[in-house]
């Protein structure tokens, strides 16, 4: 198969497993093809699917990944580093998602968030690992705990996932500065359990959680520098960032 004859059986897949999907036109454009897609595998229950599926799927999402181009771990120095871009091109041992306390992605249609964009491209699998550890938890995830998952069709080994603090008003309390330290130091003790050299972190709560993006980074940073000096296995963090606001306050407090 080719990579818009994967793109048409993942869809004709997932368009005929529910009795609902079944008036739902294929788009004619690869581009709209690929949002219907993505849309499906968003909402999708963690649920099986056939080895065929996953087979194609891992195929079509590991293609995706090459042509956007990985970004290696060994372009960053040790230390502290600062990356603006794409968290799903990195190629280092952990990534970091940004969760909600559930635990099993974002159930939004194509929603621009980083847990939705991290479960996109590593595929249903990720959900279904999830969906296990929370089903053997027993309840949701509190906020400053970390789980590490294998990263499937991403470029790096792993993805760790955290629950970050949900800020009232855009006001951080005590309380809510201690839980996002807390994402951090916990997101690098289970990377260094794990043996892990490199781990990126998006801004955690920052966005829809209403953490001021400021004081967030000045928690990041301080955090992980504190982390580093313990000399563990951790050898690298990169701080990933997406709007060029951030980038200008980890540029100022990196430098």
């Amino acid at each position: 198969m080719n990579q818009s004859e994967r793109q048409l059986y993942l869809l004709r897949s997932l368009l005929a497993e529910r009795p609902e999907y079944h008036d739902i036109a294929i788009p004619d454009s690869p581009q709209q093809q690929w949002l219907l897609l993505r849309a499906l595998m968003n909402v999708r229950p963690a649920s099986p699917i056939s080895p065929e599926f996953q087979k194609v799927q891992d195929q079509f999402l590991q293609k995706i990944s090459r042509d956007k181009q990985i970004v290696d771990s060994r372009q960053f120095a040790e230390g502290l580093s600062i990356w603006q871009g794409d968290i799903t091109r990195l190629g280092v041992d952990a990534i970091v998602n940004a969760a909600n306390s559930g635990m099993t992605g974002c159930y939004l249609p194509n929603h621009n968030c980083i847990d939705n964009a991290i479960h996109t491209f590593a595929g249903i699998e990720l959900r279904l690992y999830c969906d296990r550890l929370m089903k053997a938890q027993g309840h949701p995830e509190q906020t400053g705990k970390a789980k590490i998952t294998p990263a499937y069709n991403l470029p790096s080994k792993y993805v760790i996932h955290t629950v970050g603090p949900i800020v009232e008003a855009k006001k951080p309390t005590e309380e809510n500065r201690r839980q996002l330290a807390e994402s951090y130091r916990n997101c690098l003790e289970l990377a260094a359990k794990n043996k892990l050299t490199s781990v990126a972190f998006p801004c955690i709560s920052t966005g829809v959680f209403h953490f001021p993006n400021d004081l967030a980074a000045q928690i990041a940073v301080k955090t992980c520098r504190e982390f580093l000096a313990r000399k563990t296995s951790i050898k690298k963090v990169i701080f990933d960032v997406f709007k060029d606001e951030d980038k200008q306050l980890y540029d100022q407090l990196l430098s």
